[in-house]
């Protein structure tokens, strides 16, 4: 098959395919400008072989050829049209889209139940568009990265996870790179959208309980706490440990203060050091470790002691925000925003939102009980992150 024929045929096939999608109303086919080339061909044994190759899809029933000299068929061929994409495709001997999302629909539909956003990848694919780079192809990807997920949260269960992410790599697939292949889908999954910001893979591992390297958990404030060998005060300005040694607080704050991002973490401790507060450092969505850190220093605190979240003002801040409640709930303690609401922003430093991440804010607003402060930040219209504030 002559190479330009055929790139010129796949080009025609692919806008035959999106025609289906819808995302074409014209018909499919190659006109004097896509055949450009060919028609400057000065050379006649190249000019033979490309028309040959057209013929031969013409004979197949999958293009219609018009020439210039009409149906005489001398001189060079002006216009190609398409008649039948499925048989260019069998022609091509390539699988059409719709063909792809149909096989990729068997595989993966049974994932649905477990993670909803599926349904929006397979909706993407059905109209010819892919996720972070994404398409039908890659559908043993998405059912590793289901699996990874599965295996991380069946861990948690029974005992919060933190482990090397090659280790689990290779316990899983036998394979200590797998995972780190998997951070597109794994991120797509765990968010449920497929227009959430593209996370660090190290923020997507740590939801998980990986870790490349691990970081301890960041404290603050003048508190004392008990941890696996000892008892004693937050060094100034904060403290770092490993997640699973802090069993408990040895002594009661005036409130515990969870901040999303390592920036204002530091300004605060160093504001606050001396103050009979806890601070918490979350390193953005916190690993099922700190989750379980975070529910021990909850679990005996008193009722009375406020907890606060202060975290960025956009999907991902009120998404971290929502689990955190949630988890609180579970112990009994409901959680306030610090600093969150528009109001609390300058004009400066405000980033005009899309009406998808406004829904999205506003749906893990309610998550976390904060109904009023979600209607707020999708009315005002805008996000920011927490650098630019102070309390």
């Amino acid at each position: 098959m002559d190479i330009l024929a055929r790139s010129r045929l796949e080009r025609l096939l692919s806008a035959g395919e999106k025609a289906v999608a819808g995302m074409r109303s014209r018909q499919a086919a190659l006109t004097r400008s896509d055949l450009a080339e060919y028609r400057q061909f000065s050379s006649l044994q190249k000019k033979e072989s490309f028309e040959a190759t057209m013929r031969a899809a013409r004979a197949e029933g999958a293009v219609d050829l018009v020439w210039e000299d009409g149906k005489a068929e001398k001189g060079f061929i002006e216009r190609i049209n398409l008649c039948d994409a499925r048989r260019l495709a069998t022609f091509l001997g390539v699988i059409l889209a719709q063909d792809q999302v149909a096989k990729a629909q068997d595989q993966l539909l049974p994932l649905e139940p477990r993670f909803p956003v599926i349904k929006e990848v397979l909706q993407r694919w059905s109209e010819l568009r892919k996720t972070r780079g994404l398409g039908p192809n890659s559908v043993p990807d998405w059912l590793a990265a289901a699996r990874t997920i599965e295996f991380c949260r069946r861990d948690t269960a029974i005992q919060a996870i933190s482990l090397p992410i090659r280790e689990a790599s290779a316990r899983l697939f036998n394979d200590s790179k797998r995972i780190e292949k998997l951070t597109g889908p794994i991120d797509v999954l765990l968010a449920n959208s497929t227009e959430a910001e593209i996370r660090e893979p190290a923020a997507v591992w740590q939801e998980l309980g990986l870790f490349r390297e691990e970081h301890p958990v960041r404290l603050a404030g003048d508190v004392l706490v008990e941890r696996e060998r000892v008892t004693a005060r937050l060094d100034t300005p904060y403290a770092g440990f490993p997640a699973m040694t802090v069993k408990r607080l040895a002594s009661v704050p005036e409130l515990l203060m969870t901040i999303e991002n390592l920036t204002t973490f530091h300004s605060e401790a160093r504001r606050r050091c001396n103050e009979q507060v806890l601070l918490i450092y979350t390193a953005g969505m916190p690993s099922p470790a700190w989750r379980a850190m975070y529910l021990r220093l909850l679990a005996e605190l008193p009722a009375h002691v406020p907890v606060f979240h202060w975290g960025d003002i956009d999907e991902g801040g009120f998404r971290i925000a929502a689990t955190l409640a949630q988890d609180a709930l579970t112990v009994g303690h409901t959680i306030q925003p610090w600093s969150m609401h528009p109001e609390d922003v300058p004009t400066d430093l405000r980033r005009k939102a899309t009406p998808h991440t406004l829904d999205r804010i506003r749906h893990f607003a309610n998550a976390a009980g904060w109904v009023s402060l979600g209607e707020a930040v999708a009315v005002a219209g805008f996000t920011v992150e927490q650098e630019g504030l102070r309390s």
